[in-house]
């Protein structure tokens, strides 16, 4: 096995290898314990590349009477990709969760942002991870690209004065807040283009989400997030 097989077997889905790791036993990767040479891939996805495969798979239509249809069309591309390389696979929505962003930041050039999302150099705020598969034995990794984290040298942070309710400061995400403005007409353009903070961040620009793959998300954080919060929602929310 190598590294570029798993790059050529995602192919056609959208989807990218995020980098790897040789897990320790803190990293608490599923039945990998004691002494082991096991090597974890993690696969996730940047930019608007993968949401035009999933949206071709999963019309709006369809989406409208599906719960998770990310999460459902990931685990159906990625457990018969995972069988066709020997590898077991885990996702970041499986019970009980796994700790999808350390093992990102063991695997991947990315740091936590000010606003919490972690931070690519190239891709910016715009990419996440989605699987994550465990070969045992392992193979040789790709030594990890020797970049500086791109907050350190951000000169004003626009991230965390652009939100017009103050959701976000340093270490500090007001839920409530944000999802309070989200749910009204004048947070509209949240859901429609993205987070007004995620969107001042200067990393990444073409990869910003397109428009429908943006609302796709925000619709889905704003419905859920409403019921923790007991926000009422506008009759076209999620829409």
């Amino acid at each position: 096995m190598r590294y570029e097989d798993i790059q050529a077997a995602l192919e056609g889905t959208g989807l990218l290898c995020r980098g790897g790791f040789k897990p320790d036993p803190d990293d608490a990767v599923p039945d990998v314990r004691g002494e082991t040479d096991a090597v974890v891939v993690i696969v996730g996805n940047a930019g608007s590349e993968m949401w035009r495969h999933f949206d071709a798979a999963r019309g709006a239509e369809r989406r409208r009477h599906e719960q998770n249809p990310l999460n459902d069309w990931t685990a159906g591309v990625m457990r018969p990709i995972a069988a066709e390389l020997g590898a077991r696979v885990h996702f970041p929505f499986d019970r009980p969760y796994h700790p999808f962003q350390r093992w990102a930041m063991k695997a991947d050039s990315v740091w936590r942002s000010p606003l919490g999302p972690l931070i690519h150099p190239r891709y910016g705020l715009w990419h996440a991870y989605r699987a994550a598969l465990v070969f045992e034995p392992g193979f040789a990794l790709p030594p990890r690209p020797a970049v500086e984290n791109p907050c350190e040298t951000c000169p004003d942070r626009r991230c965390l004065t652009a939100c017009p309710v103050g959701a976000y400061e340093a270490d500090r995400y007001d839920v409530p807040a944000c999802v309070g403005h989200i749910a009204t007409h004048e947070g509209r353009s949240c859901i429609e283009l993205h987070c007004l903070a995620r969107r001042a961040c200067p990393v990444g620009r073409e990869m910003v989400y397109e428009p429908p793959h943006a609302e796709f998300h925000m619709s889905k954080f704003l419905t859920n997030a409403a019921k923790r919060y007991v926000v009422e929602l506008p009759k076209d929310a999620g829409a």
